[in-house]
């Protein structure tokens, strides 16, 4: 019987329990097949996403090189502007907050768009990509609530011999990102939203958000830069910066988060200076932000913080904010609630009614699917996982996966991890690897492999992932075993658990079906932790998030 391969029966259960209210509940609002209507009340957009499935989808097929620049390669942002002005120029209807940046783009959008809608504000909020159903990408009003099935269906019919028309004039050129985006804005501007907080896709100067001008913008946001999408953004950290600069508009303040390396800040700083736009730095000296500890509240963890803020350059902002009660975990997510309260002030300092107790609230009412999210005991129930620890995050790169390790660590010190993986074929499969076997305690790794934006055409063979790990533990000097081992080949996970257990040696192991691979995981924690608090963390992507989903809405 090969290593893996057959696993017995039943899953016992663990000593220690997570509980989340981030739960079933929420769970009914989504579909159960990424890209595609799962819903009863989802079935309604059966002919909107028949015609979006029609359309060219860079997140099926990856992105072509250089399109994210501002050259002759990158994408034709006046494409965007002729079908927005076919549909009567609703982006000139609302003011915008604009979001780009390599990480922390959605988190800092929710926190902004929380805050707001604290305060009283009707706001639109659009981001990608979903987890469940499209209509996560469009939420407005005052509850930030998904944009209903039926205004969306709505909407479709009523445009849809403009955009007929559209694609006629531009040869069938549009993409599904350009009419996603397209009619949020429409919808923004005909529910007559205060504002609109909005995530660029990919980049920023030909992101097909960045049709905003400067006088429709209320401020600009840039999170962080990194390594992800390196060709599509001309290859190098400075070309991702510099595109990510363009959506700094003239003469409108610019909140960077950062911390960026000195040569990274310095081109976005030159690019603020030439549009005589006020910088705001997050991640400047002066802010004083701090993660004070961790606590459980209803069986939730949440980091309690305190956020000081002093800005005296360009603006003049202030915020003191102690005992801030974060239900999205990690360093990484201090920094993204900072950036965003940077934001907030920006739009006070400009007129906008937003008091720091709205800030404050709105900062701890903000989550999010897929990101640190603990599974209630009922969920991990449903997905066969009974009693266990289970952590869904999205985590797809090198920074992030450091960001997870780190926040694991700092949540549960002495926890034993087991991981299940899946990833798109245009990551640092490597780098990801060497963040999670050096940041934890790593019992075991289970490979897999789950479909992008409902296509297969960038998933990662797991046969490829477990090169990568394997490679990764040499290179730190960690023995594994796995399936390629052939004095181990014939063994159980069982005996293969039996065999180790006094040298605690990470198990890798390759499934073929994500119910398996579960199975698998939860056979290697109950044999390795013991009393001890194990955890299942499921990441690598927010696709292998939208399976777990996916499972649990079936059991609701």
């Amino acid at each position: 019987m090969k290593l893996f391969q057959h696993l017995r029966q039943p899953i016992l259960t663990h000593r220690k329990r997570l509980t989340s209210s981030i739960g079933v509940g929420l769970l009914r609002n989504v579909g159960s097949r990424r890209g595609f209507c799962a819903s009863s009340d989802d079935l309604e957009l059966k002919d909107l996403m028949e015609y979006m499935n029609s359309l060219k989808n860079y997140e099926k097929s990856g992105v072509p090189k250089d399109a994210g620049t501002d050259s002759e390669d990158g994408f034709d942002l006046g494409r965007m502007r002729r079908l927005l002005e076919l549909l009567g120029n609703p982006h000139s209807k609302f003011k915008a907050v604009h979001i780009a940046g390599t990480k922390g783009k959605g988190s800092t959008a929710a926190f902004l768009s929380s805050i707001l809608r604290a305060e009283g504000h009707s706001v639109g909020c659009y981001t990608s990509p979903h987890i469940q159903t499209v209509r996560e990408r469009i939420s407005m009003g005052r509850f930030g609530e998904p944009v209903s099935a039926k205004a969306l269906r709505s909407l479709f019919h009523r445009i849809k011999k403009i955009l007929d028309r559209a694609m006629e004039v531009e040869n069938g050129r549009m993409s599904h990102f350009e009419v996603l985006t397209a009619m949020a804005f429409t919808l923004f501007a005909q529910e007559n939203v205060g504002i609109a907080v909005i995530e660029a896709g990919l980049g920023g100067a030909r992101d097909a958000t960045n049709v905003i001008c400067s006088s429709g913008l209320a401020t600009s946001v840039i999170t962080t830069i990194g390594e992800e999408h390196l060709a599509a953004l001309g290859g190098s950290l400075e070309s991702i910066a510099t595109a990510k600069s363009g959506i700094i508009k003239h003469g409108r303040p610019v909140v960077l988060g950062g911390p960026f390396l000195p040569r990274i800040e310095h081109i976005l700083r030159d690019k603020a200076f030439l549009m005589s736009s006020p910088v705001v730095l997050a991640s400047d000296s002066g802010n004083r932000s701090k993660i004070n500890g961790v606590s459980m509240l209803n069986g939730r963890p949440f980091q309690s913080c305190d956020i000081v803020i002093r800005v005296e350059r360009d603006l003049k902002l202030f915020i003191e904010l102690l005992d801030v009660k974060l239900y999205m975990l990690g360093t990484h997510q201090l920094q993204n609630a900072v950036t965003a309260t940077c934001a907030a002030l920006c739009l006070r300092h400009l007129g906008w009614r937003i008091s720091d107790e709205c800030i404050r609230t709105g900062l701890q009412q903000t989550h999010l699917l897929g990101r640190s999210q603990f599974l209630t005991s009922k969920e991990a129930q449903a997905i066969g996982l009974s009693g266990a620890t289970i952590l869904l995050d999205g985590a797809h790169t090198k920074e992030s996966a450091r960001a997870l390790m780190e926040t694991i660590k700092m949540t549960f010190p002495e926890a034993g991890l087991t991981l299940v993986v899946a990833m798109a074929s245009d990551k640092d499969h490597l780098g990801f690897a060497r963040e999670c076997l050096s940041g934890g305690h790593v019992n075991g790794v289970v490979l897999m492999e789950a479909s992008i934006a409902g296509s297969k055409s960038r998933t990662t063979a797991a046969s490829l992932l477990r090169n990568c790990w394997i490679q990764a533990s040499k290179e730190l000097g960690i023995d594994v075993l796995h399936d390629e081992m052939s004095e181990h080949q014939d063994l159980s996970v069982d005996q293969l658990i039996c065999l180790n257990k006094l040298g605690n040696k990470p198990i890798l192991a390759v499934e073929a079906s994500f119910q398996a691979s579960l199975n698998t995981a939860n056979q290697i924690l109950r044999g390795r932790t013991g009393d001890r608090l194990g955890i299942v963390v499921i990441t690598g992507s927010l696709h292998i998030v939208s399976l777990v989903l996916a499972t649990l809405h079936h059991h609701v």
